[in-house]
């Protein structure tokens, strides 16, 4: 169901509080933001509300101090990086709600910007307390989200204060709902999904929804294991959902009858453990021995993988191909993102973890869209409903 957005609003005179997805890392020993990808997500929705009129309070998490103030996750790094990405000064106050926070507020004239403290560091975040929610929306006239990394999670400051106040989606919320929501109602065929990651519990949901939808299934990363035992063969020491070894029978079961293109590692780079020097070696599935881990789709298989994705239309990747933080265990992820970014194809890229792995690889930008949300965007394929999404207002 389509979102009002930040576009569907007369802005002149009014305030808004944007939540926003400023979870970000920081410089080992310091208070220096070392990766402002999610910030300068927000910012295409923070420039238009400022340009519209509007003052702008900014609400966000950042870690998990559950429930309670720590130093080392207050927001003042962020604020001097977002000032320095807006080029404007960014007000930051210590407090998210209460008499400090409302004051800092409602003095704000049009155009100025707001960061207000931590989120997290109050109990009634996480629990979605009505009364933490009333007291947000006692900040603004017009609530706006735009951390899609965080809609499904129904927290007071991603779906509690949309009860309170007028609640639309932001520029980047709509673009995230826009991309996802094509691969599963409009898609342009042919569609592959490619799937990675450690778990094939974590993608049950994921593959039974597009086993109707996707053209090709591609299955790497650790998932992989799973589904090479339900072939019949040894993965060694490799994580294994033993439980799922019938589910992934029936997957490859069901692909068959469908036509669906369902394939798996063909070679796999395989030790015995998963670190930096470890001797590694590429084998096929049936050559895995006992003491060894499946850490990496081989290059055979990425080939292969990367000549179906060439054919394609649409491409979907939630998951990376291997232990790609550990090299040389990354080739493989590498080599689909590569194949990805050289296609003709519209590419959506799970967050998470693939979407640093593109990022690191300096491909983020030849991909058509990365979301900023993996859980989110995992659970948005899946087709469950996201609170923080539900929670807006409908056209």
């Amino acid at each position: 169901m389509a979102k009002r957005t930040v576009r569907d609003v007369d802005w002149a005179g009014k305030r808004a509080l944007v939540r926003v997805d400023f979870n970000v890392p920081f410089e080992h020993g310091t208070a220096r933001v070392s990766d402002d990808v999610r910030i300068r997500a927000a910012l295409p929705t923070i420039q238009y509300l400022r340009e519209q009129g509007a003052a702008v309070v900014l609400a966000t998490h950042l870690g998990r101090p559950g429930g309670k103030p720590q130093p080392e996750l207050e927001l003042g790094p962020v604020a001097e990086r977002l000032a320095e990405l807006l080029r404007t000064p960014v007000t930051y106050v210590h407090d998210a709600v209460g008499d400090v926070a409302l004051g800092h507020a409602e003095r704000l004239g049009p155009s100025d910007v707001l960061l207000l403290e931590n989120v997290r560091f109050y109990a009634g975040e996480e629990t979605n307390s009505d009364a933490f929610a009333l007291a947000l929306a006692h900040l603004a006239d017009i609530y706006v989200n735009d951390a899609f990394g965080t809609a499904h999670r129904a927290h007071a400051s991603t779906e509690g204060v949309a009860h309170h106040l007028p609640a639309v989606a932001g520029l980047l919320m709509d673009r995230e709902l826009a991309f996802l929501g094509n691969v599963l109602e409009a898609p342009e065929r042919p569609l592959a999904a490619v799937f990675g990651g450690a778990k094939v519990s974590d993608k049950v949901r994921v593959l039974e929804r597009l086993l109707g939808r996707a053209d090709a299934i591609l299955v790497g990363g650790g998932m992989a294991a799973t589904f090479l035992k339900a072939q019949g063969h040894d993965v060694g020491s490799s994580l294994l959902e033993p439980e799922l070894v019938n589910f992934c029978g029936d997957i490859m079961r069901r692909a068959a009858d469908s036509g669906v293109d369902l394939r798996f590692p063909q070679d796999v780079v395989v030790a015995e453990k998963a670190e930096v020097g470890v001797p590694s070696a590429v084998v096929t599935p049936s050559e895995v021995g006992k003491s060894q881990m499946i850490l990496d789709i081989g290059p055979s298989t990425a080939e292969a993988f990367a000549g179906v994705l060439a054919a394609m239309k649409t491409i979907v990747w939630n998951g990376p191909m291997g232990v790609c933080e550990v090299p040389p265990f990354e080739r493989g992820t590498k080599a689909i993102a590569k194949a990805i970014a050289g296609s003709n194809a519209t590419s959506v890229i799970g967050g998470g973890s693939t979407a640093e792995a593109v990022a690191t690889f300096g491909l983020a930008g030849s991909m058509t869209h990365v979301s900023t949300g993996g859980g989110a965007s995992l659970e948005f394929l899946e087709g469950r409903e996201l609170p923080g999404v539900a929670a807006l207002d409908n056209e």
